[in-house]
């Protein structure tokens, strides 16, 4: 469970100021799956750093029950002057995981050969994807998050993430970031939808693609309540 109080995220841009959150206070739900709607530029990506951690609100609070991951497809969770094998070392013991196993687990998965315990900053976008997803699946916990990346590679290695998070997904809660609105309807089961500021959560998925769509034609005020709805 994810529980947000009073939490503001302001960026400046330039002379303006972009809000992100607007003094949102909301609990995401334990033993659901989220999909999160939005605009290009409504923070998204942001909104996800926020929840992991790896990003800081401007006041309020962020409270999380459980286990919450790193977020799947953000380009900041590897050093880039450490190896493949060295930033999987650091991540299992950040999440107190056996660095063993970790480490068998990713050079199996990631299928990276000699390129594991070459520095990160050398990786090409696909490689540093494998790294990626491979360290996610590595480690157990009870809500990853997903910035856009559910598959990376050929055919055959799709199939491979596809599987693998499929299983870790029957045991753990997720919350993804995508563009695609047929990504979100396979992995959740609820959706909310974050526009000029204010986040609001929908306990139907369709309500909240249908409300996703009335911001993008720019009759989202968030104020007029439409179905069933959660939060701020």
């Amino acid at each position: 469970m994810i529980t947000l109080r009073n939490a503001r995220k302001v960026y400046k841009t330039g002379h303006a100021r972009r809000v992100i959150l607007d003094d949102v206070t909301l609990t995401l739900p334990a033993g659901r799956s989220i999909g999160i709607f939005g605009a290009n530029g409504a923070g998204k990506s942001t909104l996800v750093r926020l929840i992991a951690g790896v990003e800081r609100l401007d006041k309020g609070s962020i409270q999380r029950a459980g286990s919450v991951s790193f977020p799947l497809g953000f380009g900041g969770t590897f050093h880039p002057h450490l190896s493949g094998r060295e930033n999987i070392r650091f991540l299992a013991r950040v999440y107190d995981t056996p660095e063993a196993a970790a480490l068998d687990y990713v050079e199996r998965f990631a299928e990276l050969g000699d390129y594991f315990r070459e520095k990160v900053g050398t990786y090409s976008s696909g490689m540093m994807a494998r790294l990626a997803f491979g360290a996610c699946l590595a480690i157990t916990f009870d809500l990853y998050l997903i910035d856009e990346v559910t598959a990376v590679g050929d055919a055959r290695f799709r199939r491979k993430c596809l599987e693998a998070f499929e299983e870790r997904a029957a045991a753990s809660d997720v919350l993804i970031v995508s563009h695609d609105e047929g990504t979100i309807r396979a992995w959740c089961d609820m959706g909310a939808v974050l526009h000029q500021g204010r986040l609001e959560l929908f306990d139907d998925l369709n309500a909240a693609i249908e409300r996703h769509q009335q911001c993008q034609l720019g009759g989202g005020d968030m104020n007029k309540r439409q179905g069933e709805s959660y939060g701020h």
